[in-house]
């Protein structure tokens, strides 16, 4: 248990050590992008209100730091991000931090449904298809996975809405609660899962058939080792050797992948989002690019990156369950 918590420690204090210039470079580089794109906030607008004179325009600039030089301003914003303040948005007129602590929790819930619905879905196809390999479960869940695979998220989620929410009118297209309703407890709760099945599933087929190959693969190429040829020669049940050798052991590379996927799901997330209006981080991202709003865009990749390094941390943790020996390490 000692060595365990040593080791714990190590993977946070090497986290720390990699979190810090990991995230300054992705924020640098992001905000240099930004700065390149011609246009900024005041720009649009003026725009939107129909025209403003050259010395309002200069004035709204000065007002929010924007005639300054561009290192300068990611000065600034880093020192207000040091004291917990990502700044303002001047498109919707509140604090970057209210304004995405207000959809984080939108674009949570469908990553981790998601996520969670990938691992389990995945898995069960993995496990049967390694049991019946080369016969027509196998083969069917083989067809299943690849045309999940090769279809594009939002191209599925876009088919979805056509049978279920046009034709259908089982399942609603939009939002991810009834607009005036004001529903409570078990019945707000069931008005959420009916609008997020729809972008769950749209967004959780593509790594759904990458872990169900992944755990296939994995479990066949297990079952052939020394350990699992030595457990059923003790006489021990094959239902135990799979779940307790086998299938534990083909847990690590399916740990691993799914961690490094957190940023693709986010992004994936983000197009989603779109396709089904979903008011998550995804669709801020995108009204915040059309605004030209960089405070908004660079707090949502610092949230976005801190996610991504929270994610990994748990993917080290979870492997030290998995294989005691990485804990020795």
């Amino acid at each position: 248990m000692q060595q365990r918590s040593h080791w714990l420690f190590a993977v946070i204090i090497r986290t720390a050590l990699q979190v810090v210039p990991t995230l300054i470079g992705i924020l640098a580089i992001m905000f240099i992008i930004l700065k390149a794109i011609p246009g900024d906030a005041v720009d649009v607008l003026a725009g939107e209100s129909g025209g403003a004179s050259a010395a309002s325009m200069a004035l709204m600039r000065e007002q929010y730091g924007l005639n300054l030089p561009a290192w300068q301003q990611f000065l600034n914003w880093s020192s207000q991000l040091i004291q917990g303040n990502l700044g303002y948005s001047l498109r919707f007129n509140t604090p970057v931090t209210t304004l995405i602590l207000s959809r984080l929790p939108a674009t949570l819930l469908l990553m981790i449904a998601a996520q969670c619905l990938a691992l389990i879905m995945g898995l069960l196809f993995g496990v049967i298809m390694a049991l019946f390999v080369g016969r027509w479960p196998d083969r069917l869940l083989s067809f299943i996975s690849l045309l999940l695979y090769s279809l594009p998220g939002f191209w599925i989620g876009l088919m979805l809405l056509v049978l279920f929410s046009v034709h259908l009118g089982w399942l609603p297209s939009s939002g991810n609660m009834t607009i005036g309703a004001h529903l409570q407890g078990s019945a707000w709760l069931r008005d959420l899962i009916v609008h997020a099945l729809l972008p769950v599933f749209s967004l959780a087929s593509f790594f759904l058939a990458i872990y169900a190959r992944l755990t296939r693969a994995a479990m066949l190429e297990i079952a052939h080792q020394d350990f699992v040829r030595t457990a059923m020669a003790k006489g021990l049940s094959p239902l135990r050797v799979l779940l307790v050798h086998v299938l534990r052991c083909a847990l690590i590379p399916l740990v691993t992948v799914s961690g490094m996927h957190i940023a693709t799901l986010l992004s994936g997330a983000a197009v989603v989002e779109t396709v089904f209006a979903w008011p998550g981080l995804g669709r801020l991202a995108l009204d915040a690019v059309m605004a030209r709003d960089v405070n908004i865009l660079l707090g949502i990749l610092f949230f976005s990156s801190l996610m991504v390094l929270l994610a990994n941390f748990i993917v080290d943790v979870l492997h030290a369950w998995l294989d005691p020996r990485m804990a020795r390490r």
